[in-house]
């Protein structure tokens, strides 16, 4: 491991550390710093502020091992380990959740489901001829409705199993991207 990764995994164990027991927009730099004993310099050097450090935690906590499930037969596991992630960590995401950073968490949420969305999207799509604009809509469309199953799920409290909201939302879009082409194929 780099130095520069082991700096990295520094700074984030111990901002993972405070938001234990602290509002993110209470953490500051320095607490961060003093707390893994490195240098306010020493953070710039790697990020810009607490939010691409924290959005820096959750793409390597999460998303780099999402990329296998980025396909019809997979996206169930990876929405999944999503929410198995968020319920192990349930004080940090719902600290990040309830604190300035919500923002953040519903965009980096977004683009990580859009992401899967539009796979499925073009895989399915394969025996379609549905134009780009239409494949971009889809995938829109049924990432906002999981993104919204999780902002739900976690204004509750994260307390419901992660495996019924994700049999919930297989129950509810089987079949649906498949109609949605077909439907765009149509005009």
């Amino acid at each position: 491991m780099s130095n520069s990764q082991i700096t990295k995994n520094a700074l984030a164990r111990s901002l993972k550390k405070l938001m234990l027991t602290r509002p993110l927009h209470k953490i500051t730099i320095g607490q961060i710093t003093d707390d893994c004993g490195l240098t306010r310099h020493t953070f710039y050097n790697h990020f810009h502020d607490i939010y691409e450090l924290l959005g820096w935690v959750y793409q390597t906590e999460i998303i780099e091992d999402l990329e296998q499930y980025r396909n019809y037969a997979g996206w169930q596991q990876g929405f999944r380990s999503v929410l198995h992630y968020t319920e192990k960590n349930k004080t940090i995401c719902l600290n990040t959740f309830h604190s300035l950073g919500r923002e953040h968490l519903e965009k980096f949420l977004y683009d990580v489901i859009y992401g899967v969305a539009s796979e499925v999207v073009e895989e399915l799509a394969r025996d379609h001829t549905t134009s780009s604009q239409a494949k971009e809509e889809i995938a829109d469309f049924y990432t906002l409705a999981v993104l919204e199953q999780i902002i739900q799920w976690l204004k509750a409290g994260a307390n419901t199993d992660p495996d019924v909201i994700v049999h919930k939302v297989s129950r509810i879009m089987g079949g649906c991207i498949e109609r949605s082409l077909a439907q765009y194929q149509d005009l």
